[in-house]
Parts: C-alpha cells; structure tokens; sequence
C-alpha cells in the first residue's frame, strides 16, 4: 500500500474543496443540458479531482514542484562546493 504523505495545509485543502464541489456542479449543471460538449466533462473531471486533492491533502502538481526545488537547491550547492574548491590563479 501506498503512503501518500499530506503536502497541502488544511485551509488550502477546504478551498479545494469549496472549489472543485462548485466547479462541479456548475459542469455536471451544463453537461445535463449539453450533454454533447465535451468541455463540460472536462470541467467535471477536474472539479472532482480539486475535490479528491482537498480530501486526501495531496496534490501532486506541489509535490512536483517541491521535489524541482530540492534538485535546484542540490544542483546549487554543488556549483558552490566546486568554485570553492578551485581557486582562481590568474598567473
């Protein structure tokens, strides 16, 4: 099994919530009465995803993003760590 660690705050994860639950059922609203657009599956499909995000307290687009800046952050250092250890010598 799986261990997803939470990575959102619990009012971040109540305006996901909030959010998806409107976006919802304004899509599914407009999908009964067109059903033939496609664009409104696709808000659907994203309203419950917001949803799901802000009840498990999980978004992967964040952890994507955290995990970039720790590269970033180690990439850093490692360009730090080498100009140090070669000293500039101009003769």
């Amino acid at each position: 099994m799986m261990r997803i660690k939470p990575n959102i705050g619990l009012l971040n994860a109540l305006i996901r919530i909030t959010v998806g639950l409107t976006v919802l059922a304004c899509a599914s609203a407009k999908l009964v009465k067109c059903p033939w657009r496609q664009s409104n599956f696709l808000f659907v499909v994203l309203g419950s995803m917001k949803v799901a995000e802000g009840i498990v307290r999980y978004c992967p687009v964040t952890a994507l993003c955290e995990c970039g800046q720790e590269k970033m952050q180690e990439m850093k250092e490692e360009i730090v760590g080498q100009s140090e250890m070669s000293s500039y010598n101009p003769s």
